[in-house]
């Protein structure tokens, strides 16, 4: 079987991984990009803004732009400056020496450096029309979402610290919010818990569970169960905000490259370094603080400097 080599290799295409290719193309690194399989939950080409609809938060889109088409269209940058693509998923890379080894399901690939851009998943309840009302009426992301739902009545499920962070943001545009927990008491921290119980907008619904999503096209309402008494009632909201945590999809990298305990990747402080010299990350796969397609974009374009600079200090 025939190894193919290259400069850069990237692995992951959500818009941290597309804005290295666009970078590292540009330098003229010939960048290839392993962007992962449609079928694949973890590894979708595009990332997470393939199952987003509309993106108003995007800069240069006055009118907004749905996310599929933003990722269509960093796609086509990269490749107009050279990237080359592949649509399958990493199985196995190999970082011990140099050159690095990457392979699929049935080609192994050889390269001098190698950008980890997988992105990080949110957590989601596992209800039968959740992943068809993402986008409508269902989201992870108040930061991203929060305006569509102006002078609405939603629901945040969660009981951590993201939870009520949501909650709280999203005070500045729903007339009601509903914090919906399992258990009887919140797991965020004491100013967290206060500043939540202090806001008039903010209403608890304790020992409870979101069992269905009503609506086909669009949420219509949730149906609620009482972890206590197994008794079941309906709410209805115009949205639902998950916020039970993020899980980075590190897997690959077990082992391999340094990792917090969440599983987050570790990069040195103000660059993309991991431990291993040649190996770069960015995006979600490092970010749980901000997770936004701008600062993805941001940390992707900072991969590809530190990469090319790497490169040439090494006469790779």
């Amino acid at each position: 079987m025939s190894v193919a080599h290259h400069h850069v290799l990237i692995i992951g295409s959500g818009p941290a991984g597309l804005t290295a290719a666009i970078y590292t193309a540009r330098a003229n690194l010939k960048p290839f990009v392993i962007e992962g399989e449609p079928s694949s939950t973890t590894d979708q080409p595009g990332g997470q803004l393939m199952l987003t609809t509309e993106v108003e938060n995007f800069p240069g889109f006055p009118e907004g732009i749905m996310g599929p088409e933003l990722m269509g269209r960093f796609r086509e940058q990269a490749q107009r400056f050279g990237a080359e693509f592949l649509t399958e998923k990493v199985a196995r890379v190999d970082f011990s020496q140099r050159p690095f080894r990457v392979w699929t399901h049935d080609k192994e690939f050889t390269a001098d450096s190698v950008i980890v851009s997988t992105g990080a998943q949110s957590l989601m309840l596992n209800l039968p029309n959740e992943t068809a009302l993402v986008g409508h009426g269902v989201s992870t992301c108040a930061t991203c979402d929060g305006f569509f739902f102006r002078g609405k009545e939603i629901a945040v499920v969660g009981g951590g610290d993201s939870a009520v962070e949501e909650a709280t943001f999203l005070t500045k545009f729903a007339s009601k919010v509903t914090i919906v927990h399992r258990r009887g008491e919140l797991r965020a921290s004491k100013i967290m818990r206060d500043r939540a119980m202090a806001n008039e907008k903010i209403e608890f619904k304790w020992n409870s569970q979101v069992v269905e999503l009503k609506g086909a096209s669009s949420l219509e309402g949730i149906v609620l169960e009482d972890t206590v008494t197994g008794e079941r009632s309906d709410m209805d909201v115009a949205g639902l905000f998950i916020a039970i945590g993020h899980k980075p999809n590190t897997g690959l990298f077990t082992g391999i490259l340094d990792m917090e305990d969440s599983g987050y990747l570790v990069t040195q402080p103000g660059s993309s370094y991991t431990n291993i010299p040649g190996v770069f990350a960015c995006g979600d796969v490092q970010d749980h603080t901000y997770r936004q397609a701008i600062t993805a974009a941001g940390s992707g374009c900072m991969a590809a400097i530190d990469c090319e600079r790497w490169l040439e200090a090494n006469h790779a």
